[in-house]
């Protein structure tokens, strides 16, 4: 072969190899831009597993998205579940639906559930539309808890964590349609 066109094609070669690692790196920037500051904070490697609008009686409540490492959720490693609101609620009564759904999974003792109502009831503030309320399970099996991008309030109890997630993502759920979309399985 002629000594100049190998010459060009190990340029156009080396070019094509740029420009593809800035692609790379460009997309890598858009997607890491696009996690919540609170997601990209607490999940190591985070990425969208799934996303749904939850319905009530015809009614958008919330759209959730879940997060975790890769994408892949493992309930024993850190998450993220995001609940951008549809419409305005109060923040006790989102507490109380929380622990009425925590209770049809599992019984909890009284004082138990007394404590993590309190709990909620002062962590979760009123929304309105196009607010967003983040839960993060951390590695140490905390939850914390942001309003539009602040941190708002923190359990640190595994079992409580546990349980605040296992209404969205458990078996048990009493949403189960909702679940598989959340867990990426449409």
């Amino acid at each position: 072969m002629n000594s100049k066109l190998v010459s060009g094609y190990k340029r156009a070669n080396r070019f094509s190899l740029i420009l593809m690692s800035l692609m790379f790196m460009s997309a890598s920037f858009a997607a890491s831009a696009s996690l919540p500051k609170e997601v990209a904070k607490n999940v190591p490697n985070a990425a969208v597993v799934g996303q749904d609008m939850f319905t009530y009686y015809f009614f958008d409540v919330y759209e959730a998205t879940l997060f975790a490492p890769q994408g892949k959720y493992d309930k024993d490693k850190p998450l993220a579940l995001t609940l951008k609101y549809q419409r305005s609620l109060d923040g006790k009564k989102i507490a109380e639906r929380s622990i009425d759904e925590m209770q049809k999974q599992a019984s909890l003792d009284s004082e138990k559930s007394k404590r993590w109502l309190q709990d909620m009831i002062n962590i979760f503030p009123d929304v309105s539309e196009g607010d967003v309320i983040t839960g993060v399970a951390t590695e140490e099996g905390n939850a914390l808890f942001f309003y539009n991008g602040e941190e708002v309030g923190e359990v640190k109890d595994p079992e409580f964590t546990q349980k605040f997630f296992d209404i969205w993502l458990s078996e048990d759920t009493s949403e189960p349609k909702f679940r598989k979309a959340l867990l990426g399985k449409n």
